[in-house]
């Protein structure tokens, strides 16, 4: 391999680690990868789409660096390794079903093929069964580990203060669950969400509604940005985007989360050039997007254990 770009993987807690290489089908996307390690993150497992693992990287060019190279993701080799505007490493071990076309950046070590079988599946029973959490770690080949979730400047002082408060909870929850989806999951909702006292209704919903804002919301604010809209047009934007799903999540119980998007409201109009406000909206995409993957790991997947896909007769 080409040691230049050469990376592990390793799940310290499966005692397994995985060799790859970073190739150039994507380059932007690889250097972004590259740029930003070491660090850890929660492991994730796909739900839907079928043998594939992915977590939050904590790299905020990959809302918008450019990807020149997409593939369907059913086509290309186990192993491959993709990077995503949703913020995602994933990892293909097996079969996949979603016909989702997706950005490749490297491959693990045929090797190792094996072990990143073994992985995926012991993630796939702690995201579905035990709901211990598995951490990853991404690190450049033969360097050391570690791990720092980067802050980008924000000039006007009200918004760098709450951008401060972002970055300061996302490293907090980051490789630790937050205690408001922990009270959520338990059944402790002050609001009473829930009709007739039901919570597995309420954390369906909640799923429902984080991802999106952080994948489509804020994600898409920075890319709208990035693509020259202007300073009005974002503005009004992000007011129709984040506020409804946002005041309900807060009455469902992330308080933490309604509270930062009430500051950001009532500062927008103090947010005055592209650069502040890719900032801010990047760091509440990062946030959003480190409560959805504990939310989809805290989910109690096993609850429809009794509902399978059907075979139809040939």
């Amino acid at each position: 391999m080409n040691q230049s770009k050469c990376v592990e993987i390793s799940w310290p807690s499966l005692g397994i680690t995985v060799a790859a290489e970073l190739d150039q089908r994507n380059p932007a996307l690889a250097q972004c990868l590259w740029d930003a390690l070491p660090y850890r993150s929660l492991q994730g497992h796909a739900l839907v789409a079928g043998y594939h693992l992915y977590h939050v990287a904590p790299v905020h060019s990959l809302l918008h660096a450019p990807a020149e190279y997409r593939v369907d993701r059913r086509t290309v080799p186990d192993g491959t390794l993709f990077c995503s505007r949703l913020q995602h490493l994933g990892i293909k071990y097996g079969e996949l079903t979603e016909p989702m076309t997706a950005t490749p950046v490297g491959k693990v070590a045929d090797k190792d093929l094996d072990a990143l079988v073994e992985a995926g599946r012991e993630v796939w029973r702690t995201v579905y069964t035990t709901k211990e959490p598995v951490i990853a770690e991404v690190r450049r080949a033969g360097g050391p580990g570690g791990h720092d979730l980067p802050r980008l400047p924000v000039g006007d002082p009200h918004l760098n203060a709450l951008v401060t408060d972002v970055h300061a909870e996302t490293q907090r929850i980051w490789l630790e669950p937050p205690p408001e989806l922990l009270d959520l999951h338990a059944g402790r909702i002050p609001s009473g969400a829930g009709s007739y006292e039901t919570v597995l209704t309420t954390l369906l919903f909640v799923n429902g509604e984080t991802r999106p804002l952080g994948y489509s919301c804020y994600g898409g604010l920075v890319r709208a940005a990035l693509d020259g809209m202007p300073m009005p047009w974002l503005r009004q934007m992000t007011r129709l985007l984040a506020a409804t799903p946002a005041e309900f999540l807060g009455y469902c119980g992330l308080d933490t989360l309604w509270d930062f998007t009430q500051r950001l409201l009532a500062g927008l109009e103090r947010l005055e050039n592209h650069e502040d406000f890719i900032a801010t909206m990047a760091h509440m995409a990062l946030y959003c997007n480190c409560l959805g993957g504990w939310n989809l790991h805290l989910f109690p997947w096993q609850a429809g254990e009794h509902l399978r896909r059907v075979q139809e007769a040939v």
